[in-house]
Protein backbone atom coordinates (compact mmCIF):
# COMPACT_ATOMS: atom_id res chain seq x y z
CA UNK A 1 0.00 0.00 0.00
CA UNK A 2 1.41 3.05 -0.97
CA UNK A 3 1.03 6.60 -2.25
CA UNK A 4 3.08 7.89 -5.39
CA UNK A 5 6.19 9.81 -5.43
CA UNK A 6 4.17 12.51 -7.71
CA UNK A 7 1.56 13.22 -4.65
CA UNK A 8 4.90 13.03 -2.04
CA UNK A 9 6.17 16.13 -4.27
CA UNK A 10 3.06 18.29 -5.16
CA UNK A 11 2.38 21.16 -3.00
CA UNK A 12 -0.01 19.15 -1.00
CA UNK A 13 2.77 16.99 0.41
CA UNK A 14 2.33 18.31 3.70
CA UNK A 15 -1.70 18.16 4.01
CA UNK A 16 -3.71 15.12 4.03
CA UNK A 17 -5.22 13.74 1.00
CA UNK A 18 -8.26 11.40 -0.11
CA UNK A 19 -5.52 8.43 -1.17
CA UNK A 20 -4.32 8.40 2.94
CA UNK A 21 -8.32 8.58 3.68
CA UNK A 22 -8.75 5.72 1.52
CA UNK A 23 -5.58 3.80 2.74
CA UNK A 24 -6.47 4.64 6.66
CA UNK A 25 -10.14 3.14 6.07
CA UNK A 26 -9.38 -1.01 5.87
CA UNK A 27 -10.21 -1.07 2.14
CA UNK A 28 -6.52 -1.81 2.25
CA UNK A 29 -7.08 -3.25 -1.53
CA UNK A 30 -3.82 -5.28 -1.59
CA UNK A 31 -2.70 -9.02 -1.73
CA UNK A 32 -1.06 -11.84 -1.21
CA UNK A 33 2.26 -12.04 1.07
CA UNK A 34 5.24 -11.25 -0.82
CA UNK A 35 8.96 -9.95 -0.16
CA UNK A 36 10.89 -6.69 -2.05
CA UNK A 37 13.92 -5.19 -0.78
CA UNK A 38 14.15 -3.17 1.94
CA UNK A 39 14.98 0.50 1.02
CA UNK A 40 13.61 2.28 4.16
CA UNK A 41 11.82 2.23 7.46
CA UNK A 42 8.22 2.39 7.08
CA UNK A 43 6.37 5.83 8.28
CA UNK A 44 4.62 5.75 11.77
CA UNK A 45 1.15 4.44 11.37
CA UNK A 46 -1.57 7.48 11.07
CA UNK A 47 -4.91 6.70 12.26
CA UNK A 48 -7.92 8.17 10.30
CA UNK A 49 -9.32 11.45 11.95
CA UNK A 50 -11.80 14.24 11.26
CA UNK A 51 -9.59 16.21 10.15
CA UNK A 52 -8.81 13.86 7.47
CA UNK A 53 -11.93 12.99 6.51
CA UNK A 54 -12.76 16.57 5.95
CA UNK A 55 -9.44 17.09 3.86
CA UNK A 56 -10.47 14.64 1.84
CA UNK A 57 -14.28 15.90 1.37
CA UNK A 58 -12.23 18.96 -0.23
CA UNK A 59 -10.77 16.49 -2.79
CA UNK A 60 -14.20 15.01 -3.30
CA UNK A 61 -13.19 11.54 -5.39
CA UNK A 62 -11.23 8.02 -5.66
CA UNK A 63 -10.61 6.98 -8.44
CA UNK A 64 -10.24 3.23 -7.99
CA UNK A 65 -8.51 1.09 -10.75
CA UNK A 66 -8.89 -2.75 -9.69
CA UNK A 67 -9.04 -6.37 -11.34
CA UNK A 68 -11.32 -7.43 -8.47
CA UNK A 69 -14.94 -8.89 -9.67
CA UNK A 70 -16.38 -5.72 -10.41
CA UNK A 71 -19.76 -6.35 -8.10
CA UNK A 72 -16.90 -6.84 -5.27
CA UNK A 73 -15.42 -3.89 -6.05
CA UNK A 74 -18.85 -1.97 -6.44
CA UNK A 75 -19.75 -2.89 -3.28
CA UNK A 76 -16.58 -1.86 -1.59
CA UNK A 77 -17.27 1.45 -3.26
CA UNK A 78 -20.80 1.87 -2.35
CA UNK A 79 -19.62 0.86 1.58
CA UNK A 80 -16.89 3.46 1.70
CA UNK A 81 -19.07 6.37 0.35
CA UNK A 82 -22.07 5.17 2.81
CA UNK A 83 -19.25 5.75 5.74
CA UNK A 84 -17.65 8.78 4.22
CA UNK A 85 -20.42 11.03 2.77
CA UNK A 86 -19.31 13.49 0.22
CA UNK A 87 -16.48 11.26 -0.93
CA UNK A 88 -17.62 9.72 -4.37
CA UNK A 89 -15.19 6.38 -5.27
CA UNK A 90 -14.95 5.77 -9.10
CA UNK A 91 -14.34 2.03 -9.99
CA UNK A 92 -12.74 1.45 -13.10
CA UNK A 93 -12.39 -2.38 -13.27
CA UNK A 94 -9.75 -4.34 -16.17
CA UNK A 95 -8.08 -7.24 -15.90
CA UNK A 96 -3.97 -7.19 -13.99
CA UNK A 97 -2.19 -6.83 -17.30
CA UNK A 98 -4.45 -4.58 -18.98
CA UNK A 99 -4.55 -2.25 -15.28
CA UNK A 100 -0.23 -2.56 -15.66
CA UNK A 101 0.10 -1.68 -18.70
CA UNK A 102 -2.42 1.45 -18.30
CA UNK A 103 -0.65 2.71 -15.53
CA UNK A 104 2.82 2.19 -16.84
CA UNK A 105 1.24 4.33 -20.20
CA UNK A 106 -0.30 6.84 -18.29
CA UNK A 107 2.87 7.53 -15.64
CA UNK A 108 5.04 7.65 -18.98
CA UNK A 109 2.54 10.34 -20.08
CA UNK A 110 2.59 12.52 -16.84
CA UNK A 111 -0.75 11.26 -16.20
CA UNK A 112 -1.71 10.51 -12.58
CA UNK A 113 -5.23 9.79 -12.41
CA UNK A 114 -5.12 6.52 -10.13
CA UNK A 115 -5.85 7.02 -6.34
CA UNK A 116 -5.72 3.49 -5.57
CA UNK A 117 -5.06 0.18 -7.64
CA UNK A 118 -5.42 -3.34 -6.92
CA UNK A 119 -3.56 -6.04 -9.27
CA UNK A 120 -3.55 -10.16 -8.98
CA UNK A 121 -0.83 -10.65 -9.80
CA UNK A 122 1.58 -9.21 -7.04
CA UNK A 123 4.79 -9.09 -9.21
CA UNK A 124 3.05 -6.00 -9.95
CA UNK A 125 3.57 -3.84 -6.81
CA UNK A 126 7.28 -4.89 -6.97
CA UNK A 127 7.88 -3.35 -10.23
CA UNK A 128 5.88 -0.05 -8.80
CA UNK A 129 7.86 0.41 -6.18
CA UNK A 130 11.04 -0.20 -7.93
CA UNK A 131 9.79 2.40 -10.45
CA UNK A 132 9.09 4.89 -8.11
CA UNK A 133 5.28 4.96 -8.50
CA UNK A 134 4.41 3.87 -5.06
CA UNK A 135 5.51 6.11 -1.88
CA UNK A 136 5.00 4.83 1.95
CA UNK A 137 1.86 4.82 4.17
CA UNK A 138 0.79 2.90 6.75
CA UNK A 139 -2.80 2.83 8.19
CA UNK A 140 -3.22 2.17 12.21
CA UNK A 141 -4.79 -0.88 11.39
CA UNK A 142 -2.25 -2.55 9.00
CA UNK A 143 0.54 -1.16 11.65
CA UNK A 144 -1.57 -3.09 14.15
CA UNK A 145 -3.12 -6.30 12.98
CA UNK A 146 -1.10 -7.12 9.80
CA UNK A 147 1.50 -9.65 10.08
CA UNK A 148 4.83 -9.00 8.88
CA UNK A 149 4.57 -11.03 5.91
CA UNK A 150 1.71 -9.10 4.79
CA UNK A 151 2.86 -6.08 4.74
CA UNK A 152 5.96 -4.49 2.55
CA UNK A 153 8.41 -3.11 4.85
CA UNK A 154 8.50 0.07 3.56
CA UNK A 155 5.38 0.35 3.72
CA UNK A 156 3.92 1.26 0.23
CA UNK A 157 1.38 -1.56 0.45
CA UNK A 158 0.25 -4.54 2.40
CA UNK A 159 -2.59 -7.71 1.71
CA UNK A 160 -6.03 -7.23 0.66
CA UNK A 161 -7.08 -11.13 -0.32
CA UNK A 162 -5.49 -14.55 -0.66
CA UNK A 163 -6.99 -17.14 -2.75
CA UNK A 164 -6.03 -20.86 -2.23
CA UNK A 165 -4.19 -22.99 -4.10
CA UNK A 166 -5.25 -26.79 -4.06
CA UNK A 167 -4.45 -30.07 -5.51
CA UNK A 168 -7.07 -32.74 -7.03
CA UNK A 169 -6.94 -36.21 -8.47
CA UNK A 170 -9.24 -38.32 -10.03
CA UNK A 171 -10.28 -40.91 -7.47
CA UNK A 172 -11.06 -43.73 -9.93
CA UNK A 173 -7.70 -43.45 -11.57
CA UNK A 174 -5.68 -42.61 -8.57
CA UNK A 175 -5.62 -45.04 -5.60
CA UNK A 176 -5.82 -43.06 -2.02
CA UNK A 177 -2.79 -44.21 -1.20
CA UNK A 178 -0.96 -42.61 -3.88
CA UNK A 179 -3.00 -39.28 -3.69
CA UNK A 180 -0.87 -36.46 -3.76
CA UNK A 181 0.14 -34.89 -0.68
CA UNK A 182 2.32 -31.96 -2.14
CA UNK A 183 3.68 -29.97 -4.92
CA UNK A 184 4.88 -30.39 -7.46
CA UNK A 185 3.29 -33.32 -8.74
CA UNK A 186 4.89 -34.57 -11.21
CA UNK A 187 6.04 -37.09 -9.46
CA UNK A 188 2.52 -38.40 -9.44
CA UNK A 189 2.27 -42.03 -11.00
CA UNK A 190 1.48 -41.26 -14.87
CA UNK A 191 0.73 -37.59 -13.99
CA UNK A 192 -3.11 -38.29 -13.10
CA UNK A 193 -3.16 -35.72 -10.64
CA UNK A 194 -3.73 -32.16 -11.30
CA UNK A 195 -3.00 -28.86 -9.61
CA UNK A 196 -5.38 -25.93 -9.47
CA UNK A 197 -3.86 -22.89 -8.52
CA UNK A 198 -5.83 -19.34 -7.88
CA UNK A 199 -3.40 -16.61 -8.41
CA UNK A 200 -3.04 -14.28 -5.24
CA UNK A 201 -4.32 -10.15 -5.57
CA UNK A 202 -2.95 -7.34 -4.48
CA UNK A 203 -3.48 -3.59 -4.91
CA UNK A 204 -2.35 -0.18 -3.74
CA UNK A 205 -2.87 3.72 -3.73
CA UNK A 206 -1.06 5.17 -6.72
Amino acid sequence: MGLTRTQMETPMRNSISRRKLLAGTGAVLAGAAFSTRVMAAAPPPEAVTPALIEAAKKEGKVIYYTSTDLPVAEKLAKAFEAKYLGIAVRVERTGAERLFQRIGQEYSSNIHAVDIVNSSDAAHFIVWKRDGILAPYVPEDVAKFYPAEHKDPDGQFASFRIWLSIIAYNINLVKAGDAPKSLPICSIPNGRARSSRRTRATAAPS
